[in-house]
C-alpha cells in the first residue's frame, strides 16, 4: 500500500497544494470555505467552529442528502446503491456551491470520487483536506455512535484494515482538489477553524 500522509508535530500542519493554483477558484467575492477528508477527520465539528467564529452558513452535504432522501446514507447505499448516493450528493453539493452564499461546508469523505464533483469543489472555494493517521481515525470512528449506525461500511474488511485501503485510493483524489491540507491530529477544533479562516481565500474581515 502506498503510504499515508501523516501529520507533523503537535500543531496544524499544512502546505499549499502545488497542482492548483488560487486563480483557479472562480472568481467571486463570495467563495465558500469547503472541508474534505476522510470520515473522523472532523469536517463537520471544524466548520460548524468556522461558521460560529464568522458568522455565517454552515452546510455539511451527508446532513443534506439524510434530508433530502428521508433516509440515513447507510439505507441509501443499502436500498438504492451506491450510485444513487452519488448522484445525490453531487446535486446536493452543485446546488450549496451555487446558492451565492459565502459559507462553510463539510462535505462527505468519497465526495472527491466523482471527476466532476471534483472540478466542482476545487472551482468553487477554497478546499482544505483535513487529515489524520489512520490510528486516529479509527479511535475516532469507533467512539462516534452516529457514525457508526448511520454510515455505512465501506468494504468487508475490518475497520483498520478498510481505513488503510480506502485511504490508499482517495488519497490522490483528495490531493488533486484541495488548495490547503490541515493536519487535525493534536491540534483542537478551536485552532484548526482559526488556521483556516487566516488561510481562506479571499480573506475574511473578522
Amino acid at each position: 500500500m502506498g503510504a499515508v500522509p501523516l501529520c507533523s508535530g503537535n500543531h496544524v500542519a499544512s502546505a499549499d497544494n502545488d497542482n492548483i493554483s488560487y486563480t483557479d477558484i472562480m472568481e467571486t467575492k463570495k467563495n465558500p470555505i469547503i472541508l474534505i477528508g476522510y470520515r473522523g477527520t472532523g469536517k463537520t465539528t471544524i466548520a460548524r467552529k468556522i461558521a460560529g467564529q464568522l458568522a455565517i452558513p454552515v452546510k455539511d452535504s451527508d446532513a443534506e442528502i439524510e434530508c433530502r432522501a428521508g433516509k440515513t446514507i447507510a439505507e441509501i447505499f443499502g436500498q438504492d446503491g451506491e450510485a444513487v448516493f452519488r448522484d445525490l450528493e453531487e446535486s446536493v453539493i452543485a446546488e450549496i456551491l451555487h446558492s451565492g452564499e459565502r459559507l462553510v461546508m463539510a462535505t462527505g469523505g468519497g465526495a472527491v470520487l466523482r471527476s466532476s464533483t471534483r472540478e466542482l469543489l476545487r472551482r468553487s472555494g477554497t478546499v482544505f483536506w483535513l487529515t489524520a493517521t489512520p490510528a486516529t481515525l479509527l479511535h475516532r470512528i469507533s467512539g462516534d455512535i452516529h457514525s457508526k449506525t448511520m454510515r455505512p461500511n465501506l468494504t468487508p474488511l475490518p475497520m483498520m484494515e478498510e481505513i488503510a485501503s480506502v485511504l490508499e485510493k482517495r488519497i490522490p483524489l483528495y490531493q488533486s482538489t484541495a488548495h490547503q491540507t490541515v493536519c487535525t491530529e493534536s491540534a483542537t477544533p478551536d485552532e484548526i477553524a482559526q488556521w483556516i479562516i487566516d488561510h481562506a481565500e479571499p480573506p475574511f474581515c473578522v
